[in-house]
């Protein structure tokens, strides 16, 4: 019987965690769960790249993106007879998002990907791991690009902070003033959301991996807000994860309650859909993929609070997780991506500059934070979010994977401060308030406190964008065009943020590497997109114009 001849998947190459050590081999038949990520299917002549088409600012349905850019059904087949002749099971074909995931014993995915899955000890807990790389039969080169959750380390982390009244010195730049905390109602106030639309008919999808909320929590908050009935909130189980608080203001749930209730303080009549995944490499990249194709649900905006560094994940990752942020722009899904908590670094040690990572995606509105102190629509003083080391820093820099967009190239987006300088993606793209010491006044398991955080920035604009789609009667879509492109030019589009740094980036007049434009000026925005309406293909169309200013009258 000829040997099958094997090729690594390139960018699969793992390494244990950072002080992580292997404790054994995992049992044979340990029930272990992947997801494989084919390539798309042949463009047929005349079909455009996906990147043409998005740079068009035509748009898809769903069904239509399925059928011109997922997978190949002759693809599907060869992969569904490699997974049974080592006895994997197959199940959640996803064509359109180019995924199935295939289950079975540890020694069957060992055999079938060339791996040694093993049980690792780190500071962060147990996990199965793996080192090297994955691969496939060689005549599956191309085939498959990418088999995610062999290893299932934590992936991500959640970018909210807790205010604290722990003493910060006289280092702290906040120091003399006195802490304030804002209702999601009030910095939609601040920041003149439009008035007379509120998200109707609109759904907001959140990304979550982990933690969970209850409805008697919500009914309690939304009801204090004066918003009555509690906006419809959906929980949808991915993976086998569900909606399942753990009772700790400490743990994920702060993160859960938090986006839940931004989203629905400032558009309270859409709907929301919780997208529940663990977190994990595959657990993250099927909520993206779910929500992004889900036909029932149809989300117009997406909101992600979670993230880790650019440089934690590997290469088929980044390429599978950006491959799923594109088809959300090909089907006029608009996702806004917080930028992260810890300044420049991204919390790595090492002495380089990191970004986090899916907002480093080209396809993902990175949301940047400040430190606002407003009354009513006027704001007072509005600075780069920087409390570290103690409260941390918005995130923001120059990715090291993406290169410069074309719609970035008139934002004079710096090269890296990185050895290299590489001419990479800037983030964020906007941002809005997000220091703990102005943060934001949530309920969370019974209790009521104030959280701050790039988590807090991505749904406001996405509660945000839900009140302009549903003004519009369509969906803005990819943003990222119009922001570039006309919403920067436009008067009074964005308040300038130009005071501040997040390390090793500046805040100065325009586009900065840690304000991004600013924060919005939501009802000029509003103006600029209804006096140049989105072009509309089937299920949803797109955006148009605006810029920066301070205060408000």
């Amino acid at each position: 019987m000829p040997t099958t001849r094997y090729v690594a998947i390139p960018g699969s190459e793992r390494t244990p965690m950072s002080g992580a050590a292997r404790l054994r081999p995992c049992d044979p038949k340990e029930s272990v769960q992947a997801t494989v990520v084919l390539r798309g299917r042949r463009r047929a002549k005349g079909v455009k790249t996906l990147e043409r088409l998005i740079a068009s600012g035509e748009r898809l349905s769903r069904s239509q993106y399925e059928a011109r850019y997922g997978a190949d059904p002759q693809d599907v087949k060869k992969v569904q007879q490699f997974a049974r002749a080592h006895q994997l099971k197959i199940s959640n074909l996803n064509r359109g998002a180019r995924t199935l995931v295939l289950s079975g014993p540890a020694a069957s995915f060992n055999k079938a990907f060339q791996v040694d899955l093993a049980h690792y000890e780190s500071p962060q807990g147990t996990y199965r791991g793996r080192t090297g790389p994955v691969s496939i039969p060689a005549a599956l080169k191309g085939v498959i690009l990418g088999v995610h959750g062999l290893d299932n380390r934590p992936h991500a982390r959640p970018h909210f902070r807790l205010a604290s009244a722990a003493a910060r010195g006289a280092a702290h730049p906040h120091a003399a003033a006195q802490s304030v905390s804002y209702t999601p109602l009030q910095v939609a106030q601040s920041y003149d959301f439009p008035s007379g639309v509120n998200g109707q008919g609109q759904t907001i999808g959140i990304i979550e991996l982990g933690g969970g909320y209850t409805p008697s929590d919500l009914n309690s908050y939304f009801s204090s807000l004066g918003i009555s009935p509690t906006p419809s909130v959906t929980a949808v189980s991915v993976d086998g994860a569900e909606n399942q608080p753990t009772g700790s203001t400490n743990g994920p749930d702060t993160e859960v309650m938090l986006d839940i209730e931004v989203a629905g303080a400032v558009a309270p009549g859409a709907k929301i859909v919780v997208y529940f995944a663990p977190n994990t490499d595959s657990g993250f990249l099927d909520a993206i993929n779910q929500a992004v194709g889900d036909k029932q649900n149809n989300p117009s905006v997406i909101s992600i609070s979670w993230g880790g560094p650019e440089s934690t994940y590997t290469s088929q990752s980044l390429q599978s997780y950006n491959s799923a942020l594109q088809s959300a722009a090909a089907v006029g899904v608009s996702v806004c991506v917080a930028a992260g908590d810890n300044g420049s670094t991204d919390g790595v040690t090492g002495g380089l500059q990191h970004v986090d990572f899916p907002a480093s995606s080209p396809y993902a509105l990175a949301c940047g934070g400040t430190h606002l102190i407003a009354s009513g629509s006027t704001i007072t003083t509005e600075s780069v979010w920087n409390d570290q080391p103690a409260d941390g820093a918005t995130g923001g820099g120059i990715s090291a994977t993406f290169p410069l967009p074309t719609w970035q190239s008139g934002a004079h987006v710096p090269p890296s401060v990185n050895p290299g300088n590489f001419v990479g993606r800037g983030l964020p793209d906007v941002s809005g308030d997000a220091d703990p010491d102005t943060g934001y006044q949530v309920e969370v398991d019974g209790s009521k406190t104030v959280v701050g955080g790039t988590s807090a920035v991505a749904p406001l604009w996405a509660g945000l964008i839900a009140r302009f789609n549903s003004g519009l009667k369509s969906s803005v879509g990819y943003l990222n065009l119009t922001i570039y492109q006309q919403l920067s030019a436009t008067a009074g589009a964005f308040h300038d943020i130009t005071s501040g740094n997040n390390g090793a980036y500046q805040a100065g007049p325009g586009w900065d590497a840690c304000s991004g434009w600013g924060s919005p000026n939501g009802a000029v925005i509003f103006q600029a997109l209804a006096a140049a309406p989105p072009s509309a293909p089937p299920a949803q169309p797109a955006p148009s114009s605006g810029k920066k200013k301070r205060k408000r009258g």
